[in-house]
């Protein structure tokens, strides 16, 4: 039976927990409905999954290389509520007290940490679960990377299991593909412009035909009307957010 490494999205499982469960208070008044969300989720993938690795990975608060490119990015994100960010060092400190590993690393987002050590268990022969609540993680599942998205409610976690024809299943593109979806649709909770005026449903109907966002613009010449008009005013936002929207799976790390 082969090893299989869980790899779990920090600041994501906390954001869900937080917004999940109703407000919880320990006896010295620090909040802790985030916490006990998160290692609800954790614990029962642990008993889920029995991975025989595990390590958890969070964001940092310097600029990423993504927010060097684009200043705008995730601009529009309201600041994280300070009943939740009192809770984030809490919970690495309950981590650690666990012997999770913990992995950030200034300038590089948890996805592309993700990502990144995802790519490298599989080519080691693990088998690989990426738990997160973001749904752009969808693009790194595989045939033996399975993205665990929890859905936390007050009256328990429902999940959703991709692979890589699951996602295809249900987008009608691969993951690969899901890149190119966001490049033309973009996307508002990370300030993505994409094509203006085109949504989820043109996008997957140019990606069904053309698969991959170079090949619709080798063939705009077969694109008619106001789609075209659409397509062709906004390339250069077409292919730079597709750039934004990619999660990097060869980043350095200090591991």
């Amino acid at each position: 039976m082969a090893d299989k490494i869980m790899l779990l999205d920090g600041h994501s499982l906390l954001n869900r927990a937080f917004y999940g469960l109703p407000d919880l208070t320990n006896a010295e008044g620090k909040h802790t409905n985030a916490i006990l969300g998160f290692l609800n989720i954790m614990l029962r993938y642990v008993e889920e999954e029995k991975p025989t690795h595990l390590l958890v990975a969070f964001d940092r608060k310097e600029p990423t290389f993504r927010h060097i490119k684009y200043k705008e990015y995730k601009g529009t994100r309201k600041p994280m509520p300070a009943e939740l960010h009192e809770q984030v060092p809490l919970m690495k400190e309950v981590l650690k007290t666990m012997e999770i590993p913990i992995i950030t690393q200034a300038g590089i987002e948890a996805d592309d940490i993700l990502g990144t050590i995802g790519k490298e268990a599989e080519e080691a022969g693990f088998d690989v679960a990426i738990v997160s609540g973001d749904r752009d993680l969808l693009q790194l599942a595989t045939k033996k990377v399975k993205i665990k998205i929890p859905k936390t409610k007050a009256s328990g976690t429902v999940t959703e299991d991709y692979y890589e024809e699951d996602v295809r299943e249900l987008y009608g593109v691969s993951p690969t593909e899901f890149i190119d979806m966001k490049g033309l649709m973009g996307d508002t909770s990370d300030n993505i412009p994409g094509v203006k005026g085109v949504g989820e449903k043109t996008a997957l109907t140019l990606l069904q035909k053309y698969t991959t966002l170079e090949n619709i613009y080798d063939h705009i010449d077969e694109i008619k009307g106001k789609l075209q008009e659409k397509l062709i005013n906004d390339k250069d936002n077409a292919f730079f957010s597709k750039e934004i929207a990619t999660i990097y799976r060869d980043v350095p790390l200090n591991i």
